[in-house]
């Protein structure tokens, strides 16, 4: 059964791609109308859809999502969802799942041009795009990206470990910028997000895409900043989200 459904990925990656691709085509002229003709909001609905269909396009490969947000989480105020990182498809369930909070990303420099929907957004959305080579100007980028979701009350998803897990084992948390957004933004909360099994889709590189793989996120209590010191709340992240990990 292994060796069928082995076989049959190859096909439907295939097919997978196409619709991808198709979704990314179809959705950049339209970001671009949205942004320049309607403004934030119509962009922002654009993006949300863009992620509804790449969710979508996943199912082909019988992939599965358990995504639960609970009720509680305040409205309107400026939030920081800290996550572990497995493979590029942890994005799309998060901005499609918390597309109520306004997701916005800390991504690498290099993302902001050459990928048809994607960079547009990155560039145009209100995510931040840091030089890791350049501390000077990732902390700079980082207090301007605080300063946005703190006056906007808005959310910024920031990966701690940097690069993602091949594996899907955890690796050690970079506090540096997490730590700048948390003492950036003094009336806002954390959102702890456990991420699993996402690097599965990735087992054997971009192509094919095993099928039948089950995402699985785990939401953890949210943390009021103003409550405890940065030191404190990136020891409780990591330590929450570290334990919801299964290998």
């Amino acid at each position: 059964m292994k060796q069928l459904l082995h076989l049959l990925s190859y096909p439907l990656s295939v097919i997978y791609y196409l619709a991808f691709g198709s979704v990314l085509a179809i959705f950049h002229p339209i970001q671009w109308f949205c942004f320049n003709v309607f403004g934030y909001q119509a962009h922002k609905k654009s993006v949300d859809y863009m992620n509804f269909f790449t969710v979508g396009a996943l199912r082909i490969l019988g992939t599965r999502f358990d995504f639960s947000v609970p009720n509680n989480i305040p409205k309107n105020v400026p939030f920081i969802i800290v996550t572990n990182h497995q493979s590029m498809y942890d994005i799309p369930p998060i901005i499609w799942s918390l597309r109520r909070f306004h997701p916005k990303f800390v991504s690498k420099k290099e993302l902001g041009k050459g990928i048809p929907s994607v960079s547009f957004n990155l560039r145009h959305g209100g995510s931040v795009l840091i030089d890791r080579k350049n501390p000077e100007q990732a902390l700079s980028k980082m207090i301007e990206f605080a300063n946005y979701l703190e006056k906007n009350n808005r959310s910024g998803v920031i990966f701690p470990e940097g690069t993602r897990s091949r594996t899907g084992e955890p690796k050690t948390f970079h506090r540096k910028g997490l730590q700048t957004l948390i003492q950036h933004i003094p009336t806002g909360y954390v959102l702890p997000i456990s991420i699993n099994n996402s690097w599965k889709l990735q087992r054997y590189g971009m192509f094919p895409i095993p099928l039948g793989v089950h995402l699985k996120f785990t939401v953890h209590p949210f943390i009021k900043i103003s409550d405890y010191s940065s030191e404190v709340i990136i020891d409780t992240l990591e330590t929450q989200i570290k334990s919801a990990i299964k290998q």
